[in-house]
């Protein structure tokens, strides 16, 4: 599966828990409450490239599937992740989380 395209956030269920639980500072939690992000992804068979694209910030991870990499948590510390694709959806894994991305139609569906 291409997960290549601009991906706007329009919709977001337990976001506070869910920043709370991976200890993202206060701030960040108060301001993701107004702010909807864009995912620009950009993929060349397994090698992808995440830009994810606020007012505040612009984060850009890249990574190639099924191999450890390292991303930039939400307070700016390296954390490892392995990503692998599993029955057409991108699996994220770290110590802290775990996110599925699919395709449904022409969205976008991520679960942490």
């Amino acid at each position: 599966m291409d997960f290549s395209g601009t991906w706007k956030v329009y919709s977001e269920e337990n976001l506070d828990e869910f920043l709370k639980a991976v200890g993202a500072p206060e701030m960040v939690i108060k301001m993701r409450k107004d702010v909807k992000p864009v995912m620009v992804i950009e993929q060349n068979g397994k090698d992808i490239t995440c830009t994810m694209k606020t007012p505040i910030v612009t984060r850009v991870h890249t990574f190639t599937v099924g191999k450890e990499s390292e991303i930039l948590s939400l307070q700016g510390n390296k954390i490892k992740c392995t990503v692998r694709e599993e029955d057409g959806k991108l699996i994220y894994e770290t110590d802290k989380f775990r996110s599925v991305r699919e395709i449904q139609g022409d969205e976008m569906i991520e679960v942490s």
